[in-house]
């Protein structure tokens, strides 16, 4: 059976985000995407536009010596324009590493991202990482 179109762009969005190709993932989201990450960290917030996005997930790497690394569990779209995907994430920072699950909550619109929720298993954990700036 094929991949559902909304499933296949996440997926493509996660292979360009793990590979480091930054431009095809960009082009994968609206020009007024968000992002919402949890938490009360200095990588806590609502990203609005794709530029304010794209320099989020920038940060990751840069906060992590670009050791921030993905690994895609499982992809589940509803069909309606809605993806959930399950991944783990690993980082290292200064003396400090971290492994957590999480997960994001896409909204598809015209093909593209308009929305991601993230979720993570460990909330305060992923605060204590990332730490306030």
């Amino acid at each position: 059976m094929a991949e559902h179109p909304d499933a296949a762009l996440v997926r493509k969005g996660y292979e360009a985000f793990t590979t480091g190709d930054m431009d095809t993932l960009a082009s994968l989201f609206t020009g007024d995407c968000t992002h919402h990450s949890p938490g009360e960290s200095q990588m806590s917030g609502h990203y609005k536009g794709r530029d304010n996005v794209m320099a989020h997930y920038g940060k990751l790497f840069e906060l992590t010596d670009g050791t921030f690394r993905v690994e895609l569990q499982g992809i589940y779209p509803d069909g309606r324009g809605h993806v959930m995907s399950v991944h783990k994430w690993h980082a290292d920072r200064g003396d400090r590493g971290i492994e957590m699950k999480g997960g994001l909550f896409f909204t598809v619109l015209g093909g593209k991202v308009s929305d991601i929720d993230e979720c993570v298993e460990d909330i305060d954990e992923a605060d204590a990482f990332w730490g306030t700036g």
